[in-house]
This record gives structure tokens, C-alpha cells and sequence, in this order.
């Protein structure tokens, strides 16, 4: 059997024990938790190989808590669910939601080991989630425009989404998606759609990533789609970077343009919400490391505002690539104003470069405080977070400059002067 790191979360401390004492004498490594609570955090802090799940708990059930990890793209090792009074509905609902098997207790200890096994087996073939919005649940913005979107949904088969940027599209049509259903992207098909195709698709979505590129093959594949959406139970997803009379000048037919443009939602700008850019940066970096896609990884507070006042020419593709690139060339754990400026091809100290730019077109009071924020960062890290240094180099007194550096959310850490 594969050695693993296992958390077990179960509000009954004997079977916690038990459960520990047996997988521990396999080999291997245990983490407990006897709440959702805690198991929220060892979850984060340890990324377990395998869950066992109770479903009955005081605080939160492990349903629910199941559906939460789910929502939040964190469902990404194998869970197994244990009761007591466990029923078939119970076990159903929890593989439903995407738990990898059912144990009920009393677990005999054959079973036990048998379950274990099978499910770290299928942890190695675990397909990974796409990006939807619910990876963004702290952000208002990408909250609303989520309700927004699953409320035109419900009540028609063919959405429209009016978007600048492919990547954003993509990612709201997968939010629509129910889940270990089909997906069919017209957009990358370069043949004829045919019955076939579409019976297969039963149930799924068809999306088209951008109605402006698609060539006379794509839009006689949407026609015929469009023809046989409720006959295989689908449910069409276009995006378009150009408005619909836009479509028809530019030679499509108007009754198909009609049809596919009878309900839209018009997809926000990143340019025009840049207060939002540091939240949204943070929870996709996090949804990366998630997917095991880049390292662990965090942005400093610096790094933060830089990405704020950067113009998003590229919309959400570039902010995408953007937080990708910083986590997979960054060389600490930090990512630092310095990481982004080498990813954006940006000089600080040039006061004719993009960024003196942004800082003239902001209020004055953010104005300042942005470019405080960077500056003491660059002198923390140049001074190695010496303070007897840093006040030296800054001209300001050492109590100033600590309540200085808290105002500016920036983390000091727990330095030693003596050191250098």
C-alpha cells in the first residue's frame, strides 16, 4: 500500500484513535480533526492525500463540509465518508458530490485497509476541475456576476455572454456546468458536427469560445446545434468580443445572430475594477497551488498594488498568465513588487515607465500610500529587515517607522537586529 498523509475527521475520539492507531501501524501519516472547523484548517496547512469523512458532527456535517471543498475547487484528493447511520441516500448524495467511497460503521478492520487502498490508488487519476468562478467566492464582483449568470441560465438554453477576453468566458461557462457532465467546445472543432457528437454531449454544454472567430464551418456547426438543443438536453454558452450588429456587418446571417443574442449577461471588465485585482490575484494563486499546477506561493503586499495599478490591456487572459508566470519564477515563497515589475518588463525608478504612469492618475492620498507601500518594502528587503538599518536609510524614528510599516500592512516578521 501507498504511504500516505491521511486526515481523519471524526467528532468521537475513540474512533479517531483507532482509526489512527490502525492506519498508523501502515505506514502512515495521520492528521485528526474532530470538526469541520479544524478540518478546514489541517485541510489548507497539510494538504492530506486522503480524507475520512464523518458525516455526523456537531459543528458543520461532512456533507455540507464535503460540498464546500467541492464550491471551492479544494475537492482535489480522494474523500471517504463514514456513518454510523449511514444510509444508501446518504451514500449516493456523498458520491454525487464527488466523495470517492462510503464506509459504515463499526468499520471492520479488512474493510477499512481495502477502502483506504482503493482510494489512494484513485487519488493518482483524480482529473482536475477547470477554473469556474466559485474559486472566487470572496470577490463581490465575481460573486454577483456568478448569481447573475445562473439566474439568465435557468430560464433559457442559449446564453449569450458579451466579453473583451476569452479566458473570463471560458470560465463562467464552466461555472454553468453540472458537474461529470459533458463539455463540447464548438470552437475547436475543425470538422462537420454530427448526431453522434451531440448525443454524446447529452445533458453537457456547448460553448463557443468567441462568436467573432468563428469562420462559416463554426457558424454552420451552430446552426445545426442550435436545431437539436433540447432534443439531447444541452444548453448552448457563445461569447462574443464583438456586439451582434457588429456580427451581421460583418457578414453573418441576422436570424442566427437573433437567436443567439436573444439573452446575454455582459461580462465585467478587469480595467474597470482594479480595486478588485488584488483579491481575485490571491484566490487564483491559490486555486493554482491547489491544482498543483504551481508551487505554494503568496503575494506580498507590495506585489499587490503593483498588480492594482497595472493596465490590463489583456483583460483576464493576461492577469491569468500573469499570476501563473509569478508563481512559477518567483524564487522564495513570497512574491515581491520586484517579481511582478520582471513579469510585467517594468522599471520602478524610471519615472517616465508605466508605473510612475499609474501613480499620477490616482487620488493623492492612494497615490502616496502606494508608493509608500513599495518603498519600505524595497528597503525591508534590501536591509534584510534590520530596523536599526531601515531607520537609518529612511530618516525616521524606530517607533514611527514600526507603526509606519503597520499602517501599511506590511509584515516585519520576527527579525533580529543582531544578526547582521
Amino acid at each position: 500500500m501507498t504511504m500516505a498523509q491521511i486526515l481523519i475527521v471524526d467528532d468521537e475520539v475513540g474512533i479517531r484513535e483507532l482509526l489512527s492507531e490502525i492506519l498508523a501501524d501502515e505506514g502512515h501519516s495521520i492528521w485528526l480533526a474532530e470538526n469541520a472547523a479544524t478540518a478546514r484548517r489541517l485541510r489548507a496547512d497539510k494538504r492530506p492525500d486522503l480524507v475520512l469523512l464523518d458525516i455526523w458532527m456537531p459543528d458543520t456535517d461532512g456533507i455540507s463540509l464535503l460540498k464546500e471543498w467541492s464550491a471551492n475547487g479544494q475537492l482535489t484528493m480522494p474523500v471517504v465518508m463514514m456513518s454510523g447511520h449511514g444510509t444508501i441516500d446518504s451514500a449516493v448524495e456523498a458520491t454525487r458530490i464527488g466523495a470517492t467511497d462510503f464506509l459504515e460503521k463499526p468499520i471492520a478492520l479488512q474493510k477499512l485497509l481495502a477502502t483506504v487502498k482503493k482510494a489512494l490508488k484513485h487519488e493518482a487519476v483524480l482529473q482536475k476541475k477547470p477554473l469556474t468562478l466559485d474559486a472566487f467566492a470572496r470577490s463581490p464582483l465575481l460573486k454577483d456576476l456568478k448569481r447573475r449568470l445562473e439566474q439568465a441560465a435557468a430560464k433559457t438554453s442559449v446564453l449569450l455572454l458579451k466579453s473583451t477576453s476569452g479566458g473570463i468566458a471560458e470560465i463562467c461557462a464552466r461555472t454553468l456546468q453540472s458537474h461529470r457532465t459533458p463539455w463540447l467546445d464548438l470552437s475547436n472543432l475543425s470538422s462537420p458536427l454530427t448526431q453522434e457528437m451531440l448525443h454524446n454531449s447529452s445533458g453537457g454544454i456547448v460553448f463557443v469560445a468567441d462568436l467573432a472567430q468563428s469562420g462559416k464551418l463554426q457558424q454552420m456547426n451552430l446552426v445545426f446545434a442550435l436545431e437539436r438543443l433540447e432534443r439531447h438536453s444541452l444548453q448552448m454558452i457563445a461569447a462574443s468580443s464583438r456586439s451582434p450588429t457588429a456580427l451581421i456587418e460583418s457578414g453573418w446571417d441576422p436570424v442566427l445572430v437573433n437567436r443567439l443574442a436573444e439573452v446575454w449577461v455582459t461580462l465585467p471588465q478587469l480595467s474597470g475594477h482594479a480595486d478588485d485585482v488584488p483579491e481575485i490575484a490571491t484566490m487564483l494563486l491559490a486555486h493554482l497551488a491547489e491544482r498543483g499546477e504551481v508551487p505554494l506561493r503568496h503575494l506580498s503586499s507590495g506585489a499587490l498594488n503593483l498588480l492594482r495599478l497595472h493596465r490590463w490591456q489583456g483583460e483576464w487572459a493576461e492577469l491569468l498568465s500573469v499570476v501563473k508566470n509569478l508563481a512559477l519564477s518567483a524564487l522564495e515563497e513570497e512574491i515581491t513588487s520586484e517579481d511582478v515589475q520582471r513579469v510585467l518588463h517594468r522599471e520602478a525608478d524610471d519615472a517616465g515607465s508605466p508605473l510612475a504612469a499609474t501613480f499620477f492618475e490616482q487620488p493623492l492620498r492612494d497615490a502616496r500610500e502606494g508608493f509608500e507601500r513599495l518603498y519600505f518594502e524595497y528597503h525591508l528587503r534590501s536591509e534584510r529587515g534590520n530596523m536599526t538599518r531601515l531607520a537609518e536609510k529612511t530618516g525616521l524614528e524606530r517607533t514611527h517607522l514600526y507603526r509606519k510599516l503597520r499602517q501599511l500592512g506590511l509584515n516585519i516578521g520576527r527579525r533580529s537586529d543582531e544578526r547582521d
